[in-house]
This record gives C-alpha cells, structure tokens and sequence, in this order.
C-alpha cells in the first residue's frame, strides 16, 4: 500500500484503476475499506484513489490540535502524489467524493482548491456547521471516549448510524463497520470530534462552486437528516440529488448497488 509523509507521519492510500481521476475521503469512525464495493465497479474505467485519513487504517495520527484543513492539505499532498506527478496532468482537475466527516473535508478542500476540482460530493454530509446542541452532543462524546475508550463509545454509537431496517436485517454491517472502527486510537476519534466542532459554515461553498455537485442523502440518517440535507442541495449552481430510501448514515453499505449506481450516473455525466 503506497503512502506519503505529511508532516512526518506516514498516510496511505490505495490507488486502482485508469481514466478520469476520482478521490473518495472515508468519515468519522472508518477507513477507505468503506467504499471497497464502489471501488470495484468504478476502477474498470476511472483512476480511483482512496486514503486512510491520519489517525486512520494505516494511516498515522497527526499531531497536535488539527483543522479539517489540515486534513485538506493531506488531500493535496495525495493529488500532488498521485494526479498531477503521475502523468496524468492532462486531467488538470479530478473529482472529490466525502461521506460524513470526508464531506467537510471535501468542503474545506473545494475551498481553498476549486481550480483543481471538476465537481465534488457530499455522502451523507452538510455545509452547516454544527448548531449548540450537534456541538453539546460531541463533547458529550469526547468526556465518554476519555473516561470509557473508544470500544465502548463505538459498541454505543455505531449501530445508530443504520437504519432500523438495516439493523434488523443486516447486523452483520454494524459488525463489519465496528471491526474498523475499533482500530482508531481514543486520540485520534477526539482530534476528529474537536475538528469537526471547530469547522465553519461553508454553505457559501456550495453557493459559489460553479462545477457539478453530488447529493447521495439517507432518508433515515439520523446524524445528517434529510431535511438539513435537502435544504443546501439547491445551493449549487448544477446539483445533483439522490435520496436513499431505506438508508441511514452507511449507504454505501446499506443500498450499496444503488449507490454505487448514482455515482457511476454523476461521473459519466459530469467527468
């Protein structure tokens, strides 16, 4: 598995596939094996590269206190490594895909970097910034990660990200996901809590970004609800909308032919 050094640490990454480049940012609690099916398919006809953020996988934690623009900067250093040193400057611009926490990633990335971005999209995220109570929520989190570890906090928490239909009929994925997660460090799941509390509003993003824009929303997802959801889709100037029906947080998993299926639609006819 390729890495980089970012700050001295060694981040990885996997890359697969040829044409159009596509980087996909795994979230909170998971590693780039959360898109292993959407890999599959898509690298028979696009470049796709897929990190284990810092803290994350193989990737080693950053130090210090840190800003989801350091985590775009991470970002950076991989396209520099992988698109645009690689011969395949050509492209000039590739596509960013977050779920979650790699949505706001995507979005402190789009804007700092929009001349090197052909479209980007939000899995199960927002431009919002988190309101008192998403903020008073998180350092309840924090206070329980330091005081019980990450296992017990994730054995809590990861099941609420499926849908009541995919926790009764597919426990297997809460399983799957608890078995990455329980690889993160207690440090590196609060240097993420404290990121994300820390994080701007960035609807003034969407709002400018003139490219394509990807939508996949869970109509159960109970960390971005859909209504929340919905209401920055009409920002872009070209948004593209899907709503998964029997999804919460994880439907690339819980419908994941069908997510699969949207991405595939938005880059043939986007890229």
């Amino acid at each position: 598995m390729p890495h980089i050094l970012f700050q001295n640490k060694k981040i990885f990454y996997c890359v697969e596939g040829k044409g159009k480049p596509i980087i996909f940012l795994h979230g909170f609690g998971e590693d780039g094996n959360i898109w292993n099916e959407q890999v599959s398919v898509l690298k028979e006809n696009y470049y796709v590269i897929i990190p284990d953020l810092p803290g994350s996988g193989q990737s080693e934690m950053l130090d210090g206190n840190c800003t989801l623009n350091d985590y775009a900067e991470v970002v950076k250093a991989i396209a520099d490594e992988t698109i645009f040193k690689n011969g395949k400057e050509s492209y000039g611009q590739f596509c960013l895909i977050g779920h979650s926490m790699g949505g706001y990633i995507t979005l402190a990335f789009a804007e700092k970097y929009p001349e090197l971005l052909n479209s980007f999209g939000l899995f199960h995220s927002s431009a919002y910034a988190d309101d008192k109570a998403k903020i008073a929520t998180r350092k309840k989190g924090i206070d329980f990660i330091k005081k019980n570890g990450s296992e017990a906090f994730l054995k809590t928490s990861i099941p609420n990200l499926f849908s009541e239909q995919t926790q009764k009929e597919h426990p297997e994925l809460i399983a799957q996901l608890f078995a990455i997660a329980q690889n993160i460090t207690p440090a590196a799941l609060i240097q993420y809590y404290e990121a994300m509390i820390l994080r701007p509003d960035r609807t003034s993003v969407l709002q400018s970004f003139t490219k394509p824009v990807l939508f996949i929303i869970g109509k159960h997802d109970t960390a971005v609800p859909l209504e929340a959801s919905l209401q920055q889709c009409y920002l872009p100037a070209i948004s593209s909308v899907h709503i998964l029906q029997h999804s919460g947080h994880v439907g690339m998993w819980e419908e994941e032919k069908l997510s699969t299926s949207y991405l595939e639609k938005f880059f043939y006819d986007f890229l």
